[in-house]
């Protein structure tokens, strides 16, 4: 009787406890991976995020392949596929690691289900820092501002030590059968977009603890003076990693630690990405509703509207007439990612200076970035249109030409990615659209607020 270990977004051999335990098992193990786009509680993946899935896959099958278990891969609903395959290998076990979005109903409906018919079902604590239920406030209920959750992250006991990747690994003498990768057809049929998407990034578990030294080592000294600065290479470069879960961010917060170097600032970030999803455990559906509810109402413009549809398709393009806009999204297009300074000056001339919908450039950022995880990425968009926790306030509006005299004032960035970007004319005037947005604001500022109010 084996232990199947159910992989999800945590496409590592380290500091995996659900495998580490299942390991533990003299029948040995099947390795599991369901694609589920197809349950209600699963958002189905971007362009960008298949394209790494796929490759991430194939690594990851490569390193159970080498300590002796294949992977399996299935697709479909996984409250079914996971039982189907069960009665495949016999397993009397299934072990996994925890989700904190919508899914973990699907994990939660799945583990009652399979304990009520005799089979063992383990969660473990793996994709955080903190466990969502730990960190509240001294009335119990969730943090709504960064500085004062981060104190108490930094305030609770440190995240635990993370687990080694298993020396060997048994395989189960029964093995369910297998998907093909390449049927899935997660790669793009157009080459031409996902061809420099290839040459910036490297999948897998091996290029991501690469990534980790090489910021350690080269980068970590000069991140808090040039993290600002698209054109300067300082970040660590870890954010798809950590979205697939091919590093753990407890592996990031020992090793950072133990550098010596000075790693404050760059905690700080990791500690953002905490917050976020601490946020959408308690707002599952965070991508698609403000969480400050007086934004409900807010009266953005119709997408549909032919003026607004080509403001959208210029913004979309990078054709705005504004450098720092044109480069950063050309620099997503092409590369699957955008320097975090210009996310937010992108998402600030969308949802302010263009009045559109902070969802419609959530859903294009989950389309494009390699990075966007279901907490994160409509986090932030909340956090720029002044609808999230801790929001930026409604009146700041992101300036693009000053944002680039201030951060990328010899040019470098804009060069590099849209250096034709003056030839096109500004499609907005700035100092208008900002009135503009500042009144629409109004309409809502002193609307009750609604929602958690804990701080």
């Amino acid at each position: 009787m084996s232990t199947l270990v159910w992989f999800r977004d945590d496409l590592r051999l380290a500091d995996h406890a659900a495998l580490s335990a299942a390991a533990e098992d003299p029948d040995g193990i099947v390795a599991l991976y369901v694609l589920d786009e197809v349950s209600p509680e699963a958002r189905p993946l971007g362009g960008a995020a298949r394209w790494w899935l796929h490759h991430s896959l194939s690594r990851l099958r490569e390193s159970l392949a080498a300590l002796g278990v294949p992977l399996i891969l299935r697709r479909g609903a996984a409250a079914e596929v996971v039982p189907a395959a069960i009665a495949e290998c016999g397993a009397s076990r299934v072990t996994w690691n925890r989700r904190y979005g919508a899914e973990r109903e699907i994990d939660a409906g799945l583990k009652a289900q399979l304990r009520a018919e005799g089979t063992g079902a383990d969660s473990f604590h793996g994709g955080l820092l903190f466990d969502p239920t730990q960190i509240r406030t001294q009335t119990g209920g969730p943090y709504r501002v960064y500085s004062a959750f981060w104190r108490a992250c930094l305030a609770a006991p440190a995240p635990a030590a993370p687990l080694p990747t298993p020396e060997s690994l048994r395989c189960a003498g029964v093995q369910p059968a297998s998907d093909d990768l390449d049927d899935w057809r997660l790669l793009p049929t157009r080459p031409d977009w996902a061809g420099e998407i290839a040459e910036r990034w490297t999948p897998g578990e091996a290029d991501a603890l690469v990534r980790l030294e090489r910021f350690l080592e080269d980068r970590a000294q000069g991140y808090a003076r040039g993290r600002d600065f698209p054109s300067e290479e300082v970040t660590s470069e870890l954010s798809p990693s950590l979205r697939w879960g091919e590093i753990s961010p407890r592996t990031i917060w020992h090793r950072a630690v133990a550098s010596g170097a000075d790693v404050g600032g760059f905690l700080s970030e990791l500690g953002w990405r905490e917050f976020a999803w601490h946020t959408l455990f308690r707002h599952t559906d965070l991508h698609t509703r403000p969480l400050d509810e007086r934004y409900a109402a807010f009266p953005w413009q119709d997408a549909d509207d032919p003026t607004a549809a080509d403001a959208l398709r210029a913004w979309r393009t990078g054709r705005t007439g504004f450098p720092l806009i044109d480069a950063g999204m050309r620099e997503l297009w092409r590369s699957g990612t955008m320097h975090n300074r210009v996310r937010m000056v992108v998402a600030s001339f969308l949802t302010k200076n263009l009045l559109i919908d902070w969802r419609i450039g959530e859903a294009w950022f989950w389309d494009t970035l390699v990075d966007a995880d279901a907490a994160s990425n409509p986090f932030n968009w909340q956090w720029v249109a002044g609808c999230g926790a801790d929001a930026a306030p409604y009146f700041r509006v992101f300036n693009p030409r000053t944002q680039q005299e201030k951060f990328d004032r010899g040019g470098s960035y804009v060069d590099r990615w849209a250096p034709e970007s003056l030839l096109h004319p500004e499609i907005v005037d700035l100092r208008e659209t900002r009135i503009r947005a500042l009144a629409a604001y109004d309409t809502v500022k002193n609307a009750p607020r609604g929602g958690d109010e804990s701080d």
